[in-house]
């Protein structure tokens, strides 16, 4: 493939991406059989993928994919030889032409998708699989659970969003509320993939963090936010993205927090994600979003690893482990305690919550690759650098990211040479 048709590949994914997910609100918030639109849109998507390479990309991208995702839809309806009694309906689906319009309706799909017949975690999953742009395993990798896990979520949620009968459609401004809860948890998970990626040869997926920050600042100007957890979220985001110039070198190599140049962090976001954290703790109840978003403050205000209030950080973890408990905030409160009392005080909790959690089959702490990666850490800190060694070893054999892998790797054998 020469470079123009490279260039011209990339392009129709771009646009495919950039169109897919409104254009498949569209679709639902039409026809409301989620399911059925989904695959529509599917077949469109692939449609897309041939002709725009072949003949460009259209004028209007989410028109287009609305229109062929309509007609397969209408299609699928009247073939369907079990549907034959409702071909008199199918034929009046179709709606009279009409401009496709014109806001985004990416956030409304996010919500359509967080459905009052499904549990919290169902709700994240299916969300996150239909309109987030992940992958199965890249969402199990997210929620620190087994892929076959999230599948099976994935597809019982749209067997029983079909069992209840009930039709894809705008909540009502009363139902709102009941959504946002797991509507924040599935736009932090994609900013998380996008921030770092769980798989493959970049550090990050821009784009993937990009949006999630883009949907976080449409739904924290929607209207009021009486629990400060979307202004907290999107306090967060901004915090942790400002750092994004610095995380790697020229050569795309990772580069940790305590090496990197401060310089390149970008003070309008970091300005803006303190004044938003500080204005939220003031006037609502304390909630996890929140805290998280005052322990990426206190980080980012630091002139340097060595001048960070980690005292500060540490009461903090200790807070966010009440509200919001779990494995990698257990991990920030070791390495914060590490910080504070030094690396054994770091190693003894360690070894004090792997116990626990073999004890309690909590596979995500005593088998996730940053777990590895603390222990190295505070090995080295605390001079013991065979075992350090080889802690960062298996630590990069459990990471699928490439960065991650080669920063890790090249740790365990810096330290091998200076036995």
């Amino acid at each position: 493939m020469n470079h123009a048709a490279e260039d011209a590949a990339i392009d129709a994914v771009r646009a495919l991406r950039d169109a897919a997910p409104s254009a498949l609100a569209v679709l639902v918030r039409r026809y409301g059989d989620f399911a059925a639109c989904e695959d529509a849109m599917q077949e469109a998507l692939l449609a897309a993928s041939d002709q725009w390479l072949r003949d460009g990309i259209p004028d209007n991208p989410r028109a287009w994919l609305v229109r062929v995702a309509s007609r397969r839809y209408i299609d699928e309806v009247r073939s369907d030889a079990a549907r034959r009694r409702r071909e008199s309906v199918a034929a009046e689906l179709e709606p009279p032409p009409a401009p496709v319009p014109s806001r985004d309706d990416t956030l409304a799909l996010f919500l359509l998708c967080c459905h009052p017949a499904l549990s919290q975690p169902a709700q994240v999953a299916l969300t996150l699989r239909a309109v987030g742009g992940l992958t199965t395993a890249e969402i199990a990798r997210g929620l620190l659970v087994p892929e076959a896990t999230v599948a099976q979520r994935i597809s019982r949620a749209k067997a029983r969003i079909r069992a209840s009968g009930e039709r894809f459609r705008m909540p009502r401004a009363d139902e709102v509320d009941a959504r946002l809860t797991a509507l924040r948890d599935v736009l932090y998970l994609i900013f998380t993939e996008g921030h770092t990626a769980s798989s493959g040869e970049a550090l990050a997926r821009v784009d993937l963090s990009t949006e999630a920050i883009r949907l976080t600042r449409q739904l924290h100007a929607a209207g009021p936010d009486p629990s400060g957890e979307t202004t907290g979220l999107l306090a967060l985001m901004l915090l942790t993205d400002a750092r994004r110039a610095a995380r790697t070198d020229s050569t795309g190599a990772l580069v940790p927090l305590d090496e990197q140049d401060r310089a390149l962090w970008d003070r309008a976001m970091i300005d803006e994600g303190v004044a938003l954290v500080t204005q939220v703790l003031d006037r609502a109840p304390i909630g996890p979003y929140q805290v998280q978003a005052a322990i990426a403050a206190v980080h980012d205000e630091a002139a340097s690893t060595a001048d960070t209030d980690w005292l500060e950080i540490l009461t903090l973890y200790k807070l966010l482990g009440h509200l919001a408990p779990g494995p990698m905030v257990t991990l920030g409160r070791i390495v914060a305690l590490a910080m504070v009392e030094g690396p054994e005080a770091g190693l003894s909790a360690l070894d004090l919550e792997e116990m626990r959690s073999d004890v309690e089959a909590d596979a995500p702490l005593t088998e996730h690759h940053r777990t590895w990666a603390v222990r190295a850490h505070l090995l080295e800190r605390a001079g013991r650098t065979d075992a350090a060694s080889l802690a960062f070893a298996e630590a990069g054999r459990r990471t699928l990211n490439g960065p991650e892998q080669r920063y890790l790797a090249g740790k365990a054998e810096a330290l091998r040479s200076i036995r």
